[in-house]
């Protein structure tokens, strides 16, 4: 039976070979499962079968189709006849990724692109899909300058929903949150490919060392904007298989992430809970600002991903660290903590660049579902935090219901907290008007997102 089963896959396999077919295969699973693009990718990554470019095209067609998948199905929409969304994965998925390398990568010629899709319907779907395939993506190519979008005077958010590539439901609430001009910088930023930013660790190293290292190895740079410890690579290169990166000079981090961290104020000595820790960035940023010295107790629910914490926490030298795996609303601990970081579950919304799939994967119903878990573990974290301790609620989202409204609903109900402002310690371009951390991709160049300080004063 497991030989059947192996045979099975293995003729699968076949079918999606090389990197259009396998971008396809993953294609097919991201629309019919609620597989997350990054895992699937990362499964592929350790294909022993795929070289170095193999690999880098693969990140970048399969990314760019889901970046891109609102315009591409603009389109494909105009020339398929009959609805483009009802027609089989394979055919749809290999016009999407046949479409994106026509429309954004100059590197493809279109006829190769055109040639290498129609082979591969036919290999899966026969001879009627492929000449379909063909005859759509050639009469594309004859109108590539001349495709028309929805008229932004008469319908602005349809022009922007098509052409920008964001669901409906998004760009009408950034419309009436932003007005047209910031709307579409938000959405362009989040269409930028990710920039890949570099966390150093400071039991290991220090930002003029670091700067040294980057140059000796040819790697260009910008240092944080905010944060000196943060390095923003100019291009995206294997990272990891750098040695410093195995010696634990440094971990990738975004900027954005370093803010809740240095909102939360530590010291060395102190008593530190990471309420919701995997996969470990903030908490190894804490461990650095403590100088390893005190207790960081880091709780997540899954044994899995606190493996993969230890291994990274392993590899940075922290040893002050006390991982726990548990349910962070079943954990109680009856000596309360002198620094509380409840960095919770959220939409995301702030991580599009890096994270296009969420784009599609979220609605409004999940921001909504979510703040109930959002406000449970807030009032969680704050019933471990000692009297004049801080507590440091934060967020990788753009949402008011799960930043803001969450902070303001709990300062209501518990009076032993006061939010104090994050103006008092950082430059005031990243502090919204309630006086919490609100960072947003267009404005910032980093990923949107949220941190308020709340203080236990009884």
């Amino acid at each position: 039976m497991a030989e059947t089963i192996q045979l099975e896959e293995h003729k699968v396999k076949d079918l999606y070979e090389g990197v259009r077919g396998l971008a396809v295969s993953i294609l097919n699973k991201v629309e019919r499962t609620d597989a997350y693009l990054e895992k699937l990718l990362d499964n592929e990554m350790k294909n022993p079968e795929l070289n170095g470019s193999d690999k880098a095209l693969l990140y970048e067609i399969v990314h760019g189709v889901v970046r891109w998948g609102g315009r591409l199905d603009w389109v494909l929409n105009g020339f398929y006849k009959g609805q483009f969304s009802k027609a089989i994965p394979n055919l749809k998925n290999g016009l999407r990724v046949a479409l994106y390398q026509i429309l954004f990568l100059d590197r493809v010629p279109d006829y190769a692109a055109v040639n290498e899709a129609v082979e591969f319907v036919k290999k899966l779907q026969g001879q009627r899909p492929a000449d379909l395939t063909n005859a759509i993506l050639r009469n594309i190519i004859r109108s590539k300058n001349a495709i028309r979008y929805p008229d932004p005077e008469t319908d602005l958010p349809g022009y922007l929903t098509a052409y920008y590539s964001h669901p409906l439901w998004m760009v009408k609430r950034y419309l009436n949150r932003f007005g047209r001009e910031q709307t579409e910088k938000l959405l362009a930023a989040n269409n930028e490919k990710p920039y890949l930013t570099l966390k150093i660790n400071a039991l290991k190293t220090n930002p003029e060392e670091f700067k040294t290292l980057l140059n000796s190895v040819n790697l260009k740079f910008n240092q944080g904007k905010y944060l000196p410890e943060f390095f923003q690579l100019q291009n995206l290169t294997n990272i990891t298989a750098w040695e410093y990166f195995i010696k634990g000079y440094f971990n990738i981090q975004d900027e954005s992430a370093g803010l809740a961290c240095r909102l939360l104020g530590v010291s060395p000595g102190m008593r530190v809970l990471d309420l919701c820790a995997a996969p470990g960035g903030k908490t190894a940023y804490l461990a650095g600002l403590m100088q390893n010295k005190g207790e960081i107790v880091a709780i997540d629910k899954f044994e899995s991903r606190l493996k993969i914490f230890n291994k990274n926490i392993e590899r940075l030298g922290v040893s002050c660290v006390k991982t726990i795996a548990s349910d962070a609303m079943d954990y109680n601990d009856s000596e309360l903590f002198d620094r509380v970081l409840a960095d919770v579950p959220c939409s995301g919304t702030g991580t599009l660049s890096k994270k296009p799939d969420i784009k599609w994967k979220r609605d409004l119903l999940d921001i909504r579902n979510m703040t109930e878990i959002q406000f449970n573990l807030l009032e969680k974290a704050s019933s471990q935090v000692k009297k004049d301790g801080v507590l440091v609620y934060s967020t990788c989202s753009i949402e008011p219901e799960e930043n803001f409204e969450i902070v303001e609903r709990f300062i209501k109900k518990h009076n032993n907290f006061i939010l104090k402002n994050a103006a008092d310690e950082f430059p005031k371009e990243l502090v919204d008007e309630n006086g919490c951390i609100q960072t947003l991709p267009q404005i910032h160049q980093m990923d949107g997102a949220f941190a308020a300080k709340l203080v236990r004063v009884e």
